[in-house]
């Protein structure tokens, strides 16, 4: 039989505490590094550092890139603006911004006209008429402005359909200037959007137009509509002198 007290010892003793890093501990345990055991050790005693260092690279990735997302629209929004530049015509007393890329063309009936280069349908015009009114709410307000407009458009043979899509006024140098914005779908390249602004100054009515492609396959993007809404808020009168 066993002894009693050996019986005893099994239940009432503590066991020997190993450890790998203690120096009392067997032979096997002295095979680690010491900056490998001091590892091991943290963690041994703190096994949620990693889970947190692992969290902590996570959040630090998420901020990079919405870092890099956020640059890309700045950067975005600061090319609209830079692709600006001033254009004046003393002669007929107007001004307004213009893409860089667009290069003034020649036509009949209009006093400036610039194009996107290899796209012509994708214009800018300018067109100055001598008038008997003083200003333009003598004509009409900026609504009924707009469905005259709508309805020239609409008379023309090639146009399919016209529908305004925006009607605003705003404060010029000394005059008001209706702003416009409508979609044409026409047989002469398809679905366009228009920006109009209008205005009266020195008995001359001057209308500015701004024509881009808006086709479903290839519609207007925003960055591009940004650029053509700050062509058409540029558009005013030239001090008198």
């Amino acid at each position: 039989m066993w002894s009693q007290s050996f019986l005893a010892s099994l239940h009432f003793s503590s066991p020997p505490k190993l450890s790998l890093f203690s120096p009392s501990s067997s032979s096997s345990s002295s095979c680690f590094h010491p900056k490998i055991r001091k590892r091991i050790l943290c963690l041994t005693q703190n096994p949620s550092s990693k889970t947190e260092i692992n969290l902590s690279k996570r959040h630090l990735n998420l901020s990079i890139l919405t870092l890099f997302f956020n640059g890309f629209f700045l950067l975005d929004k600061a090319k609209s603006i830079e692709e600006l530049q001033r254009y004046t015509d003393s002669n007929n007393g107007f001004t307004l911004l213009i893409p860089s890329s667009y290069t003034k063309v020649e036509k009949a009936g209009a006093n400036a006209l610039f194009e996107e280069p290899n796209n012509g349908s994708n214009n800018i015009g300018v067109v100055v008429s001598p008038v008997r009114i003083k200003s333009l709410d003598q004509f009409g307000t900026p609504q009924f402005v707009a469905d005259k407009l709508i309805n020239a458009e609409k008379r023309k043979e090639s146009t399919k359909e016209a529908e305004v899509v925006s009607v605003g006024e705003r404060s010029g140098l000394g005059q008001q200037v209706y702003e416009f914005e409508y979609k044409i779908d026409s047989t002469r390249g398809g679905i366009k959007r228009v920006f109009s602004a209008a205005f009266v100054s020195s008995n001359k009515l001057y209308l500015l137009n701004v024509v881009h492609s808006d086709k479903p396959e290839n519609p207007l993007d925003s960055s591009t509509r940004m650029l053509l809404e700050q062509v058409l808020h540029s558009f005013d009168a030239l001090p008198l002198t």
